[in-house]
This record gives structure tokens, sequence and C-alpha cells, in this order.
């Protein structure tokens, strides 16, 4: 791939240059890649209706063909593009979703329109699609015309960028645009929710709860905690891989019914691997930053309070792609309660750890990483 300089275009999410964003939606209708921020992570965009665009992403981000793509619109107009019928004709669930929670952080998953050509759904005949909450990113699409296929722009299986720096620093030599709009206010993906079974099907936790989801719904809504996608099958949606989101270094997640006794698992086993001379960081709560030290953690990255699981959310890509700019050899992580948003993180810190997780529970004499 002949190598290329991205360039960066500053654009003020409150105050979006209209000038420049329709010079870039003119790019994406004309076939090119452009990165953007939206409200969960920085997606790497392509006209959705343009199979050789689409293919594009592919072949910047490394990415294999068995993973689709979510599909993301400026207004409820598109969605008839994208999935070959009006809201009113969809199922009312899906209504009441849409009325409850978009724009915003959730990914339906419906069926797949005409216009939408098999490498953005993996050939399936069902899509992802979503209503994102960022101005800049509605305002993109809205000025491309067309809906925007987008994944995380990031080379595949690396952490989840959530600043413009970080697209740089994986695709800078890849692609020709980067619009930078400031952090990503949500830090983790879009909970992704599977309307084509009957109850929905929850396929990846996000930045709209499950309770949330079950409430706006009058109903539950099935969930397999961990449900693992081999390399070489088609999943269902992004983000499903049994590793993805993955740091340089190794990273050791410390899992428990007590999430306290998780964390003081964490300072020793940051002591034991200090002493054997180990270059270690740690995603850290804020109370416990000072232990971590004294332990011997030559890096920290604060992840705020563990009541606080919004913060956190927010702060966990960039404090793992903060760690590994620190060039640790191991990063050190507890555990987080799997209620709220909390199980979502759950579900990036494993996956990040590629599904091998230390349990604290289990006896000492045998307490070994285990792939859950």
């Amino acid at each position: 791939m002949p190598k290329q300089q991205a360039v960066i275009i500053p654009i003020d999410a409150a105050h979006p240059d209209q000038t420049r964003i329709s010079k870039l939606g003119a790019a994406i209708l004309a076939g090119a890649l452009v990165a953007f921020p939206t409200e969960t992570v920085y997606g790497l965009g392509a006209d959705a209706t343009n199979a050789d665009a689409v293919a594009a992403i592919f072949t910047a981000k490394e990415r294999p063909n068995t993973d689709p793509l979510i599909v993301h619109i400026a207004d409820i107009s598109q969605l008839s593009l994208v999935t070959g019928h009006t809201l009113a004709e969809l199922p009312e669930n899906v209504a009441k979703l849409v009325t409850r929670f978009w724009p915003g952080p959730l990914t339906l998953v419906l069926p797949r329109g005409p216009a939408i050509p098999n490498g953005v759904t993996a050939g399936l005949t069902t899509v992802g699609v979503r209503l994102p909450a960022h101005p800049i990113a509605r305002a993109l699409i809205a000025a491309a015309g067309v809906p925007i296929a987008a994944p995380s722009a990031n080379r595949f299986g690396h952490t989840s960028p959530t600043t413009a720096a970080h697209v740089f620093a994986d695709l800078g030599d890849r692609i020709p645009w980067i619009i930078d709009g400031g952090p990503s206010q949500v830090g983790i993906e879009s909970t992704i929710l599977d309307m084509t079974v009957t109850p929905p099907r929850l396929l990846r936790p996000g930045g709209v709860l499950l309770e949330e989801i079950e409430a706006a719904l009058g109903m539950p809504v099935a969930y397999q905690e961990r449900s693992v996608t081999s390399a070489a099958a088609t999943a269902q949606a992004p983000g499903l891989l049994l590793s993805h989101y993955a740091p340089r270094a190794r990273l050791l997640v410390f899992e428990g019914a007590d999430i306290a006794a998780t964390w003081e698992r964490a300072v020793s086993e940051v002591a034991a691997l200090a002493v054997r001379g180990e270059r270690v960081g740690v995603l850290s709560l804020d109370t416990l930053a000072g232990r971590f030290r004294t332990a011997g953690a030559i890096a920290i990255a604060p992840l705020g309070t563990g009541d606080n699981t919004a913060s956190v959310a927010h702060q966990l890509f960039a404090g793992l792609r903060a760690l590994d700019d620190a060039e640790v050899s191991t990063i050190v992580c507890g555990a987080f309660d799997p209620m709220g948003l909390g199980l979502a993180i759950r579900d990036r810190l494993w996956r990040a750890a590629g599904g091998v997780v230390i349990s604290v529970d289990a006896p000492a004499a045998s307490d070994e990483a285990r792939e859950a």
C-alpha cells in the first residue's frame, strides 16, 4: 500500500465548520476514507453504498472481511435506504428503541436493504445501523448525502481510538483525512442489539445499558456474557472476537465475586512482577494509585472511582494506549461490578486480555490464569 500522510482537520464540535464538513462529505461521496469522531469512539468512514469504498476500510484496517461494519445515518429518513424499510414498517419494538435512544450509542441489527453491499455485512442478510449523537458525525453524514459505514478508526484488533491522535498513530500513513473533534465522550463502542430475533438479543454491551433497554421494551433481553466468534467465522456484529481492543503489552485482568479483593490481588501481583524486574503499568482506581506506585508500578493510567463507571469507560481505551506508550511489558487491572456500564467495561477488558483472566475466587494453591 502506498504511504501517505493523513491530514488532520480540526473542527469544533460545538460550532462545526460547514465549509470543511461539506468538503469532507464530498470526499466520502467520491469514495475516500475519512476518520471522524463519534460520541463512542472515532470511526473510519466510507460511503456505505459504495462496495469499493467499503473494501478500502478493510484494507486500511487489515480487518477480516468476516467482521461486519456498522452503518451510521444522519436522520431517520436514511433508515429506509439501509434496511429497505421505513421506521413505520419495522416492528413496534424498533420504534420504541429509536424514540428512546436515537441519536445515541445504540446499534440495532435490522434487515439489510438492497442498497447495502455484501462487504458491509460480511454477506449477512442483516445490518447494524445507528444514528450517532455527535454533531460532527451527523453533519458529515448529512453532507455526504449517503449513510456511512464506519468501524473504529484503528488497526484491526488494536485498542479503540478516542482521540484524533490515536487514529493518526494507527492509520496516519493509510488514510487521507482525520477530523479532530476532541476526545470521544463515552469512550467505548455502542451497544449492539439484534432486533431480528425474539426476544431481542444483546450482542455487545456498550454505551446504552442493558437495564435501560429492558425498561424501554418492557421485556427481558437475551444476553450471553462473553460470547465468542473465531476469526475464521462470520460474526453477527463487530467486537465479538475473543481477542480484540488489545494493547501491545500483556494484560492481566483479575476477577472475583468480591470486587475489592480483586484489586487487592492486583496490588500484590504488581509487587511480585516488579520484584522480578518487569515494567508494570496499571489501570488503576484513583484511590489505589498510591498503593500501586509503592508496589512498583512504573506507570499509572487513572480510571476514576469504581462507582463512577462513566468515568472508567471514558478513560479505559485512552489508558491502555497511554500504558503502551510508557513501554510497559505488563498491564494489571482489577474487576468491576457487571451492572450498568460495568458490563461493557468487563467485556472490553476481557477481550483486550484475549479472554484470559485470573480468578481471585480460585484456591490459592491452584490459582491460575484461565480462559473464561
